[in-house]
């Protein structure tokens, strides 16, 4: 080859070499742009997610969390669970759990508090233990949002309340919940109770609340955001009903479609429970919902995914992250314990749970 020939072809190389170069420096900025910007939350409905966590292969350790709020950590990090607190420990307040090991062991790691905040007891009288929470991250704010019900069972007289933290590990620097206080509330004669919260973000990047018990079932309201409360002249929008109880609503985007999980029957009755998970889906996340047989949720619809498995009677109070679902079931021997699963689907776009 001559000197001319092998001049052009290492200039050649040269330029395709920045080219190629300048390509995935393009590349990597509008992926960490399009992570920066993306609203990552619990529900899952984020346009874009991030990563897909495996499911745990088992699941052991401290697992008796009740309403479990799941936080599934991509590769290498950790995991976390927030659930219905207990009288006895931390004035009532959510419950932590962490996983590092992929959802497989948990730890507990205490509680969001070391009591109630004073708003709850003066305007909620006899609230021994703060229920459901909802962890949902805002990567603008930098902020972890936790949502939390206070109510006593039977009352419609609830609320549901707010706070927010940096980060989850309490280990870190700037670590530690700040009380934001009352979201939304309910009085005896409103059509909704207000207690399960659950956060959506539609396509539009509109913030929903998603919450409901019993009464006339599961609503959906539009949040202000960042404040996390609602949106000035936000109404309740009624997305499901069912007789014989209904509740802990949690919303997930798969496909062309927004999936409304509830749990029916009754829960806290421990052998004696009925719990079951059902779906509807719909293009809207303000609905309607129907279920795969084409029955409005409104009018007592929804498709059941998974009630009674292996030796527990009863399954609910699910929450959703990062194509996981976490759920808390009854054993015939009277106790509940975490369970954890990926979502499955099926050809027709309908979610497939086993217990497994």
């Amino acid at each position: 080859m001559s000197t001319e020939t092998t001049g052009r072809s290492r200039r050649l190389t040269a330029t395709l070499a920045v080219a190629v170069a300048a390509l995935v420096s393009a590349a990597t900025f509008l992926a960490v742009n399009a992570n920066a910007q993306a609203d990552d939350s619990t529900d899952g409905v984020a346009a874009q997610q991030d990563c897909a966590p495996a499911q745990p292969s088992s699941v052991g350790g401290s697992l008796g969390a009740h309403d479990p709020a799941l936080w599934a950590g991509c590769s290498g990090e950790p995991w976390y669970v927030f659930a219905t607190g207990d009288a006895n420990q931390g004035g009532g307040t959510p419950s932590i759990r962490r996983s590092t090991n992929g959802g497989q062991t948990w730890q507990s790691l205490g509680t969001i508090w070391n009591a109630k905040p004073a708003w709850i007891t003066q305007q909620i009288p006899g609230v021994s233990n703060l229920w459901a929470p909802e962890v949902h991250y805002d990567a603008a704010q930098g902020l972890y949002y936790l949502y939390y019900a206070a109510s006593t069972f039977g009352s419609q007289r609830s609320a549901i309340g707010l706070a927010t933290s940096p980060t989850l590990d309490p280990s870190a620097a700037g670590y530690g919940w700040t009380d934001k206080g009352v979201v939304f509330q309910s009085y005896s004669g409103n059509a909704y109770n207000a207690i399960d919260p659950n956060i959506v973000v539609d396509d539009s990047g509109r913030h929903w609340m998603v919450f409901g018990s019993w009464w006339q079932g599961i609503h959906t309201i539009q949040l202000d955001w960042p404040s996390g409360k609602p949106a000035a002249g936000a109404t309740p929008i009624r997305l499901a009903t069912k007789g014989g109880g209904i509740e802990a609503p949690s919303m997930t985007k798969h496909g062309d479609y927004y999936y409304l999980f509830t749990s029916i029957g009754t829960c806290c009755a421990g052998a004696n429970s009925t719990y079951k998970i059902t779906v509807g889906r719909s293009t809207s996340p303000t609905g309607p919902f129907t279920d795969a047989s084409g029955v409005d949720m409104r009018n007592g619809g929804g498709t059941v995914v998974l009630g009674a498995y292996g030796s527990n009677v009863a399954a609910g109070g699910q929450s959703i992250h990062r194509g996981i679902m976490a759920y808390h079931a009854y054993g015939s021997n009277g106790g509940f314990t975490l369970d954890i699963e990926r979502i499955e689907w099926n050809s027709a776009g309908w979610p497939v749970l086993n217990g497994s």
